[in-house]
């Protein structure tokens, strides 16, 4: 599995719509509005590398009101959630 955070910039008239697009592409685990010099950071999970830039570059960077991108591809998980999904074997 390839992780990879996008951090977005959006025009203003897009900031009331445009979470709402990112959350129904294919390929984003997460969305998110957020403070500072980004509005809004995506959290993509796709099985194979190749398939990040058919999501980002094909489809999340065309939706209407998208200005600019930055993308961050992870190399390790450290997420206490996701550690202890690995390891978990079920109900004990």
């Amino acid at each position: 599995m390839t992780t990879a955070v996008v951090l977005i910039e959006a025009e203003r008239d897009a900031l009331t719509t445009l979470g709402g697009a990112l959350a129904d592409l294919d390929g984003v685990a997460e969305a998110y509005s957020v403070t500072g010099e980004w509005d809004f950071v995506a959290i993509v999970r796709v099985p194979r590398h190749e398939q990040l830039a058919d999501i980002i570059t094909g489809k999340l960077v065309q939706l209407p009101g998208v200005t600019r991108t930055q993308t961050m591809v992870a190399f390790e998980v450290f997420s206490k959630h996701d550690l202890e999904a690995m390891f978990d074997v079920g109900p004990r």
